[in-house]
């Protein structure tokens, strides 16, 4: 029977509320030095769910376990199946003004780094140059045997000849990519092995049941100890593996922001949450502090 994840939060009555004023974001940026940490809801204006907002995927879809994934050839043709038509959909994702208003800042030296919780590579994608991906990113595959790296592009490719005609219409498209399939939709879906050694593939990306590799940890609690401050931009912190470095730059007395409509686990460490979409936010935070997004940047086209 596949489990769901512990990866549920119920807020308590007592966080504080959320506002409408991104003036402590403004401020926070012209001293400079900020560090972001971005969740799913940074994506969502790209068409990519989020987990845990309106409509979240948790509410139908039960992510993949490392355990799962690595317990039998089943499980691996169901997941390659439905990564494969999800891949689909990221690889037209665009970036949106989000992503590109945090790529913004970085170009005029107000960020001290980023982290992101997201395997969509968006914020590269809109030209983030240092972004640090803490879950890892689905344009990468890495052999459980042999360790070897190996573009995603390549095993689509590979997937594609030896499933042709493959194409079945999914029921929603989730975070990790994974795509809404039934078993029957799946089929005899053909997965494909290591090219070098045979042996068993998974995206470059850290599943539910899986740990963060130390030295990615180590990074980015770095990064923490160097920021003046945090901005958390589209997460709920629900998972430790956000939620680690907010109580880290509350417990060293710097000030940390969250921009997300919904609470959060990491409200009661936070001077202030904005309860504001974050595109529109982030633009009207780049106005306030005359930076200015071209047409492309405010709109999140082109890739």
């Amino acid at each position: 029977m596949r489990m769901r994840p512990t990866v549920s939060w119920t807020p308590t009555p007592d966080l504080p509320p959320g506002t409408t004023d991104p003036q402590p974001v403004v401020d926070a940026l012209r001293t400079g030095g900020v560090l972001v940490l971005s969740g799913a809801g940074i994506s969502t204006e790209s068409g990519i769910p989020d987990y845990r907002g309106e409509g979240g995927s948790l509410s139908r879809h039960t992510p993949m376990t490392y355990q799962e994934f690595v317990g039998g050839p089943q499980a691996r043709r169901r997941y390659w199946a439905r990564s494969h038509l999800g891949w689909r959909t990221f690889g037209r994702a665009r970036p949106n003004a989000g992503h590109r208003a945090v790529a913004a800042f970085e170009r005029h030296g107000l960020l001290g780094g980023v982290i992101t919780q997201n395997v969509d590579g968006l914020h590269q994608a809109a030209g983030s140059v240092d972004a640090v991906e803490l879950h890892g990113s689905l344009d990468r595959v890495v052999c459980l045997s042999c360790g070897t790296l190996s573009p995603r592009r390549e095993l689509a490719r590979r997937l594609e000849e030896a499933n042709a005609g493959f194409d079945p219409v999914a029921a929603a498209i989730n975070p990790d990519g994974d795509a809404d399939l039934t078993d029957e939709q799946v089929g005899d879906f053909q997965v494909m092995p290591c090219a070098l050694c045979g042996g068993v593939l998974k995206p470059d990306v850290v599943f539910f049941g899986e740990t963060v590799p130390a030295p990615r940890v180590e990074h980015c609690r770095e990064l923490v100890r160097g920021a003046a401050s945090l901005l958390v931009l589209g997460s709920s912190l629900t998972v430790m593996s956000g939620l680690r470095f907010v109580r880290q730059a509350a417990q060293d007395g710097k000030p940390v922001l969250i921009v997300n409509r919904d609470p959060t686990r990491g409200d009661v460490h936070a001077v202030t949450r904005i309860a504001l979409p974050l595109g529109p936010t982030l633009t009207t935070v780049a106005d306030r502090l005359g930076i200015p997004l071209d047409r492309g940047e405010a709109a999140g086209t082109g890739r």
